[in-house]
């Protein structure tokens, strides 16, 4: 099965063909949530790392490969943050909602509306007037610093790709 995985997998490297072979229901899981639509090497990230965990923990898989799927493409439409999925993979047991629901009700869909992070730069920029004055001086390195009060700022709603041109444009004015 772990040659087969190499094979049929392109995106997986053979240390995860290997692990993801040691059990065969670890196996037909990934391959699962592969049918259900997620990119293998996706895949393959999460059930070595979060879905075993949980297996681990509970000797059973209690989200179903379609869920994960889901949850999956919610980071790669930007639509929540790895971190949001993980904390949204830990809320999926016990419920009917679909990944995005449990999103939704967790407030952990990201903002990407200009507008909005827009004026949650300003707030952390008016906050913090000797950082901004010693990163007009020329300690950029104090970008971090900003984009995470940002993500303080929005409780972690703000989606840090695009919070980083508008705080770039607003220190250089």
């Amino acid at each position: 099965m772990q040659e087969r995985f190499g094979r049929q997998y392109r995106n997986i490297t053979a240390e995860d063909a290997f692990e993801l072979t040691l059990e065969k229901g670890v196996a037909e899981y990934f391959e699962d949530v592969v049918k259900a639509g997620a990119d293998d090497k996706k895949a393959a990230n999460w059930v070595r790392t979060e879905v075993r965990s949980a297996y681990n923990a509970s000797g059973a898989f209690e989200v179903e490969p379609k869920r994960l799927a889901q949850l999956i493409a919610l980071v790669d439409e930007d639509v929540v943050s790895l971190q949001a999925a993980k904390r949204i993979f830990g809320e999926l047991p016990g419920t009917t909602e679909d990944p995005r629901g449990v999103a939704e009700r967790l407030e952990l869909i990201q903002v990407g509306d200009t507008d909005q992070l827009t004026a949650w730069v300003t707030e952390v920029l008016t906050a913090f007037p000797k950082e901004v004055a010693r990163y007009r001086g020329g300690e950029t390195k104090l970008m971090g610093f900003f984009v995470g009060q940002v993500m303080k700022r929005s409780r972690g709603q703000a989606d840090p790709k695009g919070v980083q041109p508008v705080l770039a444009k607003q220190l250089e004015e």
